[in-house]
């Protein structure tokens, strides 16, 4: 092999070498066949879990940065706080997982649902509860390095994620036993940051309660029509006509209850603007369902994440400037 006479020539034969390994690797069969399956797979498993709409990872995490900071009066463990939000992705994750495998005869029949990897068939049951197993053993492993006492609140709140798929099937108010699923890590974050549930951890459950129950039955709207044809059971149904002012009481509910929360607590001003913009986010959904519009009903139910914000930033501002 002739060596290359200068630097010029040396960087010319490195190009053409690397050119020809790009060339091959790009064309090699594994990567025009294997690869996009992969690939493929791997996006289906993401949609499978819901990380391509983390809405409902907002929609969980927001309570338990509630309850976290207000445990803690503002100076949240490092620790419980990462292992807090870690297992908030990985719950959700598993609950998707589980709550597709539960509905995937019913899936296929409703217009938005009916893409999804395990309704489409493109992710087997198999590889579902695998999937959910793995993620819900490794948010164990999690809880596991917080206090012993932790653990029977986490087995509790891993049984409601559990059960939650089917037992909406009996329920006509699913929404509420959601609201329970979705609001269990505020006890667990009381027991994990000061070893006691105090009565204000269930008010603030009960508050977490009415507010799924709102967003929940916002989302329910989006497909009221399909799942009355398919025999599905939800608080949309259930309230019918009256569904716009029965959301109205439970959103004013809601913010009574927070508001008594705050009484509890001694909270000021700061925690009660928060409560002031959730309840101008809570007049623009209820303007956004006013003619019951599917779009509207989404947009609606995704603008819950504001209000959940909206309390979250109450409650740091009011003990960052307490101290």
């Amino acid at each position: 092999m002739r060596l290359p006479r200068s630097g010029d020539e040396l960087l010319q034969l490195i190009g053409a070498r690397w050119r020809w390994i790009v060339f091959r690797a790009r064309f090699h069969p594994w990567t025009i066949h294997e690869l996009p399956r992969i690939l493929g797979g791997l996006a289906d498993y993401a949609r499978l879990v819901r990380l391509d709409r983390p809405i409902g990872i907002w929609l969980l995490l927001w309570p338990t940065l509630w309850a976290l900071w207000i445990s803690s009066r503002g100076k949240p463990n490092p620790q419980v706080f990462i292992i807090f939000v870690a297992g908030t992705v990985l719950m959700r994750s598993a609950g998707c997982a589980i709550n597709d495998y539960a509905d995937r005869s019913f899936d296929r029949h409703v217009a938005r649902t009916k893409d999804r990897p395990l309704a489409a068939g493109r992710v087997s049951t198999l590889e579902a509860l695998v999937l959910f197993a793995v993620l819900a053993l490794t948010a164990l492993m999690l809880v596991l390095r917080l206090d012993r006492a932790t653990l029977p609140f986490a087995v509790a709140g891993g049984f409601l994620a559990i059960s939650y798929p089917f037992i909406k099937r009996f329920l006509s108010v699913p929404q509420l036993y959601l609201g329970l699923t979705f609001g269990w890590g505020i006890p667990m974050a009381f027991e994990a940051q000061i070893e006691q549930v105090p009565r204000v951890a269930y008010l603030l459950l009960l508050a977490n309660l009415l507010w799924v129950t709102v967003y929940d039955t916002l989302y329910a709207m989006v497909d009221r029509d399909d799942d009355i044809r398919i025999g599905v059971r939800s608080t949309a149904i259930l309230f019918g006509d009256s569904d716009r002012h029965i959301i109205a009481v439970l959103q004013v509910m809601t913010l009574v209850t927070l508001f008594l929360v705050g009484r509890m607590l001694g909270m000021g001003y700061w925690y009660y603007a928060g409560l002031w913009a959730g309840a101008g986010f809570f007049v623009y959904q209820l303007w956004l369902i006013r003619a019951r519009d599917r779009d509207a009903c989404f947009r609606a139910f995704l603008n819950n994440n504001y209000f959940g914000m909206a309390v979250f930033i109450g409650i740091l501002l009011q003990y960052q400037f307490l101290r």
